[in-house]
Protein backbone atom coordinates (compact mmCIF):
# COMPACT_ATOMS: atom_id res chain seq x y z
CA UNK A 1 0.00 0.00 0.00
CA UNK A 2 1.28 3.48 -0.86
CA UNK A 3 1.99 6.11 1.77
CA UNK A 4 -1.05 8.12 0.70
CA UNK A 5 -3.25 5.04 0.88
CA UNK A 6 -1.94 4.18 4.33
CA UNK A 7 -2.52 7.73 5.56
CA UNK A 8 -6.04 7.67 4.15
CA UNK A 9 -6.79 4.35 5.84
CA UNK A 10 -5.35 5.56 9.15
CA UNK A 11 -7.41 8.72 8.83
CA UNK A 12 -10.60 6.72 8.29
CA UNK A 13 -9.87 4.55 11.31
CA UNK A 14 -9.15 7.59 13.47
CA UNK A 15 -12.29 9.37 12.31
CA UNK A 16 -14.40 6.25 12.81
CA UNK A 17 -13.07 5.77 16.35
CA UNK A 18 -13.60 9.46 17.12
CA UNK A 19 -17.20 9.45 15.89
CA UNK A 20 -18.03 6.26 17.80
CA UNK A 21 -16.42 7.59 20.98
CA UNK A 22 -18.50 10.74 20.65
CA UNK A 23 -21.91 9.22 19.85
CA UNK A 24 -21.80 5.84 21.61
CA UNK A 25 -22.62 7.18 25.11
CA UNK A 26 -25.87 8.70 23.80
CA UNK A 27 -26.71 5.99 21.24
CA UNK A 28 -28.95 2.91 21.55
CA UNK A 29 -27.09 -0.18 22.65
CA UNK A 30 -27.23 -1.93 19.28
CA UNK A 31 -25.80 1.05 17.42
CA UNK A 32 -23.12 1.60 20.07
CA UNK A 33 -22.01 -2.04 19.86
CA UNK A 34 -21.68 -1.98 16.09
CA UNK A 35 -20.82 1.68 15.59
CA UNK A 36 -17.44 1.06 13.89
CA UNK A 37 -19.12 -1.17 11.31
CA UNK A 38 -21.81 1.43 10.58
CA UNK A 39 -19.24 4.20 10.20
CA UNK A 40 -16.95 2.06 8.04
CA UNK A 41 -19.90 1.25 5.77
CA UNK A 42 -20.84 4.92 5.69
CA UNK A 43 -17.37 5.83 4.44
CA UNK A 44 -17.41 3.09 1.79
CA UNK A 45 -20.75 4.38 0.49
CA UNK A 46 -19.37 7.91 0.46
CA UNK A 47 -16.22 6.79 -1.39
CA UNK A 48 -18.22 4.96 -4.04
CA UNK A 49 -20.54 7.92 -4.51
CA UNK A 50 -17.80 10.53 -4.83
CA UNK A 51 -15.52 8.49 -7.08
CA UNK A 52 -18.29 7.31 -9.41
CA UNK A 53 -19.76 10.83 -9.61
CA UNK A 54 -16.42 12.44 -10.44
CA UNK A 55 -15.49 9.88 -13.08
CA UNK A 56 -19.05 9.69 -14.34
CA UNK A 57 -19.40 13.42 -14.96
CA UNK A 58 -16.26 13.41 -17.13
CA UNK A 59 -17.58 10.51 -19.21
CA UNK A 60 -21.03 12.10 -19.30
CA UNK A 61 -19.72 15.35 -20.78
CA UNK A 62 -17.94 13.40 -23.51
CA UNK A 63 -21.13 11.42 -24.19
CA UNK A 64 -23.21 14.60 -24.30
CA UNK A 65 -20.86 16.17 -26.85
CA UNK A 66 -20.93 12.97 -28.93
CA UNK A 67 -24.74 12.79 -28.72
CA UNK A 68 -25.06 16.34 -30.10
CA UNK A 69 -22.51 15.73 -32.85
CA UNK A 70 -23.64 15.64 -36.47
CA UNK A 71 -21.21 12.78 -37.09
CA UNK A 72 -22.98 9.41 -36.94
CA UNK A 73 -19.79 7.63 -35.90
CA UNK A 74 -19.89 9.67 -32.69
CA UNK A 75 -23.60 10.13 -32.05
CA UNK A 76 -24.72 6.52 -32.67
CA UNK A 77 -22.29 4.80 -30.23
CA UNK A 78 -23.10 7.45 -27.62
CA UNK A 79 -26.84 6.85 -28.14
CA UNK A 80 -26.42 3.08 -27.81
CA UNK A 81 -24.31 3.52 -24.66
CA UNK A 82 -27.04 5.61 -23.02
CA UNK A 83 -29.80 3.31 -24.28
CA UNK A 84 -28.20 0.16 -22.87
CA UNK A 85 -27.18 1.45 -19.46
CA UNK A 86 -30.31 3.56 -18.91
CA UNK A 87 -32.58 0.81 -20.19
CA UNK A 88 -31.36 -1.99 -17.92
CA UNK A 89 -31.60 -2.18 -14.10
CA UNK A 90 -28.51 -1.31 -12.10
CA UNK A 91 -28.81 -4.59 -10.19
CA UNK A 92 -28.67 -6.59 -13.43
CA UNK A 93 -25.59 -4.64 -14.53
CA UNK A 94 -23.84 -5.33 -11.24
CA UNK A 95 -24.56 -9.06 -11.43
CA UNK A 96 -23.56 -9.33 -15.09
CA UNK A 97 -20.21 -7.66 -14.47
CA UNK A 98 -19.47 -9.39 -11.15
CA UNK A 99 -20.93 -12.88 -11.53
CA UNK A 100 -20.76 -12.96 -15.34
CA UNK A 101 -17.54 -11.33 -16.51
CA UNK A 102 -15.89 -11.89 -13.14
CA UNK A 103 -16.34 -15.63 -13.55
CA UNK A 104 -14.06 -15.57 -16.60
CA UNK A 105 -11.08 -14.94 -14.33
CA UNK A 106 -7.73 -13.44 -15.17
CA UNK A 107 -7.10 -15.88 -17.98
CA UNK A 108 -10.34 -15.01 -19.75
CA UNK A 109 -10.27 -11.24 -19.22
CA UNK A 110 -6.58 -10.51 -19.63
CA UNK A 111 -5.72 -6.86 -19.05
CA UNK A 112 -9.35 -6.13 -18.06
CA UNK A 113 -9.12 -8.43 -15.03
CA UNK A 114 -8.30 -5.61 -12.54
CA UNK A 115 -11.76 -4.14 -13.26
CA UNK A 116 -13.53 -7.37 -12.26
CA UNK A 117 -11.39 -9.06 -9.63
CA UNK A 118 -13.24 -7.78 -6.53
CA UNK A 119 -16.66 -6.49 -5.63
CA UNK A 120 -15.56 -2.96 -4.75
CA UNK A 121 -13.93 -2.38 -8.15
CA UNK A 122 -16.88 -3.89 -10.02
CA UNK A 123 -19.27 -1.75 -7.96
CA UNK A 124 -17.32 1.42 -8.67
CA UNK A 125 -17.02 0.59 -12.38
CA UNK A 126 -20.73 -0.22 -12.72
CA UNK A 127 -21.92 2.83 -10.79
CA UNK A 128 -19.68 5.02 -12.93
CA UNK A 129 -20.95 3.79 -16.29
CA UNK A 130 -24.55 3.79 -15.06
CA UNK A 131 -24.50 7.36 -13.80
CA UNK A 132 -22.54 8.55 -16.84
CA UNK A 133 -25.32 7.27 -19.12
CA UNK A 134 -28.01 9.16 -17.19
CA UNK A 135 -25.89 12.28 -16.75
CA UNK A 136 -24.90 12.19 -20.41
CA UNK A 137 -28.54 12.55 -21.41
CA UNK A 138 -29.04 15.28 -18.81
CA UNK A 139 -26.10 17.29 -20.14
CA UNK A 140 -27.20 16.68 -23.73
CA UNK A 141 -30.48 18.32 -22.80
CA UNK A 142 -28.57 21.25 -21.37
CA UNK A 143 -26.50 21.64 -24.55
CA UNK A 144 -29.48 21.58 -26.93
CA UNK A 145 -31.26 24.16 -24.78
CA UNK A 146 -28.49 26.72 -25.16
CA UNK A 147 -29.89 29.35 -27.58
CA UNK A 148 -28.60 28.89 -31.12
CA UNK A 149 -27.65 32.54 -31.22
CA UNK A 150 -24.83 31.75 -28.81
CA UNK A 151 -23.24 29.47 -31.42
CA UNK A 152 -23.66 32.09 -34.14
CA UNK A 153 -22.10 34.78 -31.97
CA UNK A 154 -19.12 32.55 -31.15
CA UNK A 155 -18.62 31.73 -34.84
CA UNK A 156 -18.80 35.42 -35.72
CA UNK A 157 -16.14 36.09 -33.09
CA UNK A 158 -13.84 33.60 -34.82
CA UNK A 159 -14.02 30.79 -32.23
CA UNK A 160 -13.50 27.21 -33.33
CA UNK A 161 -15.82 24.37 -32.23
CA UNK A 162 -13.87 23.36 -29.12
CA UNK A 163 -13.42 26.96 -27.93
CA UNK A 164 -17.12 27.60 -28.45
CA UNK A 165 -18.02 24.56 -26.41
CA UNK A 166 -15.52 25.22 -23.64
CA UNK A 167 -16.10 28.95 -23.19
CA UNK A 168 -19.68 29.51 -24.34
CA UNK A 169 -21.87 26.42 -24.55
CA UNK A 170 -20.78 24.07 -21.75
CA UNK A 171 -20.89 26.68 -18.94
CA UNK A 172 -24.47 27.53 -19.90
CA UNK A 173 -25.42 23.88 -20.43
CA UNK A 174 -24.10 22.94 -16.98
CA UNK A 175 -26.08 25.74 -15.41
CA UNK A 176 -29.25 24.55 -17.17
CA UNK A 177 -28.68 20.86 -16.39
CA UNK A 178 -27.36 21.13 -12.83
CA UNK A 179 -30.73 20.79 -10.96
CA UNK A 180 -31.52 17.59 -12.87
CA UNK A 181 -27.98 16.32 -12.36
CA UNK A 182 -28.28 16.97 -8.62
CA UNK A 183 -31.27 14.63 -8.56
CA UNK A 184 -29.20 12.01 -10.40
CA UNK A 185 -26.49 12.18 -7.71
CA UNK A 186 -29.08 11.55 -4.99
CA UNK A 187 -30.50 8.64 -6.99
CA UNK A 188 -26.97 7.31 -7.38
CA UNK A 189 -26.54 7.37 -3.61
CA UNK A 190 -29.66 5.25 -3.17
CA UNK A 191 -28.67 2.94 -6.02
CA UNK A 192 -25.23 2.42 -4.50
CA UNK A 193 -26.85 0.29 -1.79
CA UNK A 194 -27.15 -2.47 -4.41
CA UNK A 195 -23.39 -3.06 -4.35
CA UNK A 196 -24.00 -4.93 -1.10
CA UNK A 197 -25.33 -7.77 -3.28
CA UNK A 198 -21.84 -8.32 -4.73
CA UNK A 199 -20.08 -8.64 -1.35
CA UNK A 200 -19.22 -4.94 -0.91
CA UNK A 201 -19.43 -3.88 2.74
CA UNK A 202 -20.87 -0.44 2.16
CA UNK A 203 -23.43 0.96 4.58
CA UNK A 204 -26.11 -1.46 3.40
CA UNK A 205 -23.65 -4.35 3.32
CA UNK A 206 -22.55 -3.70 6.90
CA UNK A 207 -26.18 -3.35 7.96
CA UNK A 208 -27.03 -6.74 6.49
CA UNK A 209 -24.00 -8.29 8.20
CA UNK A 210 -25.02 -6.83 11.56
CA UNK A 211 -28.61 -7.99 11.09
CA UNK A 212 -27.37 -11.53 10.37
CA UNK A 213 -25.70 -11.51 13.79
CA UNK A 214 -28.48 -10.21 16.02
CA UNK A 215 -31.68 -10.27 13.88
CA UNK A 216 -32.67 -6.88 15.23
CA UNK A 217 -34.67 -4.79 12.77
CA UNK A 218 -33.41 -1.66 14.54
CA UNK A 219 -30.20 -1.84 12.51
CA UNK A 220 -32.10 -0.88 9.36
CA UNK A 221 -33.48 2.18 11.13
CA UNK A 222 -29.93 3.26 11.96
CA UNK A 223 -28.96 2.74 8.33
CA UNK A 224 -31.87 4.93 7.25
CA UNK A 225 -30.70 7.71 9.56
CA UNK A 226 -27.15 7.52 8.19
CA UNK A 227 -28.39 7.55 4.60
CA UNK A 228 -30.56 10.58 5.40
CA UNK A 229 -27.57 12.38 6.91
CA UNK A 230 -25.50 11.70 3.80
CA UNK A 231 -28.37 12.62 1.48
CA UNK A 232 -29.01 15.84 3.37
CA UNK A 233 -25.35 16.87 3.27
CA UNK A 234 -25.21 16.16 -0.48
CA UNK A 235 -28.38 18.14 -1.11
CA UNK A 236 -26.95 21.17 0.68
CA UNK A 237 -23.62 20.88 -1.16
CA UNK A 238 -25.25 20.51 -4.58
CA UNK A 239 -27.55 23.44 -3.85
CA UNK A 240 -24.59 25.62 -2.90
CA UNK A 241 -22.86 24.70 -6.15
CA UNK A 242 -26.04 25.52 -8.05
CA UNK A 243 -26.21 28.95 -6.42
CA UNK A 244 -22.55 29.58 -7.29
CA UNK A 245 -23.34 28.78 -10.93
CA UNK A 246 -26.24 31.23 -11.09
CA UNK A 247 -25.89 34.61 -12.72
CA UNK A 248 -26.20 37.60 -10.32
CA UNK A 249 -29.80 38.31 -11.29
CA UNK A 250 -30.77 34.64 -10.98
CA UNK A 251 -29.17 34.34 -7.55
CA UNK A 252 -31.03 37.39 -6.32
CA UNK A 253 -34.31 35.99 -7.63
CA UNK A 254 -33.69 32.61 -5.98
CA UNK A 255 -32.88 34.28 -2.68
CA UNK A 256 -36.07 36.30 -2.89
Amino acid sequence: MSTIGRLYLDGKIWLSDSVCTLVSPVSPETFANFCPRFIDGFFVSLELLLLSSLMGIVIALAIALARTSSTVLLSLPAYLYCYVFRGTPLLVQLWVFYYGFGALGEEGLGFLWPLFRDGYTVGLFTLTINTSAYAGEIFRGGIVNVPHGQYEAATAAGMDWWTTMRRIVLPQALRIAWPAYSNEVILLLKGSALVSTITVLDLMGQTRTIFARNYSLDVFLYAIVLYLILSGALTVLLRLIERRMMLPGEAAGAAG
